[in-house]
């Protein structure tokens, strides 16, 4: 999540920014209709579950496959992070979890219920069975999903997980102030726009979690990908209820009972994260009975380098245990 001192820049950047004038505007206008496009409600659909609305939306035809999206995303991102899976013939499903676009924020978002609210897309897709992979903070619902659905989870995939390891040095957390400066700018597309705009590697290496040497290093393609990841999060104002969430669930998370995982498990992460999710994904496959762990030595939080790699490892993993 955001540190103190990159929520203080923020400001600093917005201001220089607003001095640019008419310029500025535009760029900001046409990043905001880009954003707006990306999410436009016509690319997603709604269904009731016992929480509120869950969105979700879909692509490819075949095996299904639900990809749940990590901090600052939505249906959108995940179907960004999972489209080699479309290309290799999934049916990739992908929802907006509890406060992210247009997805109910119940009373209680917790890990679980939004486990529960998962079931109940299956049950409106006529889905019995489905493999869940889940991103970041996104690993703790797909999780949650495997502990209390086991005859409903084919396969759990944790993608460079935020969730307990035990030997994790735990977060401190936030003051009020920057309770106040995280909700203010995590409300204001324009802020967030400004730190993508001028504060780019520090945004790569705080909010992605990815060494900027990493970064500058990628191929071509790889960067790019980085920096959709981070445009992807505009609007951010749309995003704000359930990345404050995610700071709350994923800061120190809490243990699991992984010993009651019954679905074959691939835990996946890499070993410079700044979020230190490779001890997560260590913890899983030494939890989780019967689980395999793959760790690449670096790429950061968005494992720049290996996506075609990380992908072609899950497809390997689903077709070697017979569900694709």
């Amino acid at each position: 999540m955001l540190r103190r001192r990159t929520l203080l820049g923020l400001g600093v950047a917005a201001g220089a920014l607003v001095a640019g004038g008419g310029l500025t505007a535009s760029a900001y206008r046409r990043a905001m209709a880009q954003a707006r496009t990306r999410i436009s409600p016509e690319r997603s659909t709604l269904v009731a579950s016992r929480f509120g609305d869950l969105e979700y939306a879909e692509a490819g035809t075949g095996t299904p496959f639900l990809m749940v999206h990590g901090t600052g995303g939505g249906f959108d991102q995940g179907l960004a992070f999972a489209a080699p899976l479309v290309r290799a013939g999934y049916r990739v499903i992908a929802p907006s979890r509890f406060g992210y676009l247009r997805s109910a924020f119940p009373d209680d978002p917790s890990s679980a219920n939004q486990a529960d609210a998962f079931a109940d897309l299956l049950d409106a897709l006529g889905i019995d069975r489905i493999a869940i992979a889940g991103g970041s903070a996104g690993a703790l619902s797909a999780m949650q999903f495997a502990i209390r659905h086991p005859d409903r989870c084919a396969a759990l995939l944790p993608i460079v997980p935020a969730s307990y390891a035990p030997d994790r040095p735990p977060a401190r957390p936030w003051s009020p102030f920057q309770q106040s400066v995280a909700e203010s700018v995590l409300r204001s597309d324009f802020l967030f726009w400004a730190a993508i705009v001028t504060m780019r590697e520090t945004m790569i290496e705080t909010l992605l979690a990815t060494d900027a040497a990493v970064y500058e290093a990628a191929s071509a393609p790889e960067k790019a990908r980085a920096d959709e990841i981070l445009r992807g999060i505009l609007p951010v104002s749309a995003r704000a209820d359930g990345l404050l969430n995610d700071a709350r669930l994923s800061g120190n998370p809490a243990p699991m009972d992984l010993q009651k995982v019954l679905a074959p498990t691939l835990a996946i992460s890499v070993e410079d994260d700044r979020f230190l999710t490779a001890d997560a994904a260590r913890h899983i496959a030494a939890s989780v009975p019967g689980a395999r762990l793959v760790t690449y030595p670096s790429g950061g939080h968005i494992w720049l380098g290996h996506d075609r790699e990380l992908f072609g490892e899950i497809d390997m993993f689903l077709k070697g245990i017979g569900y694709a």
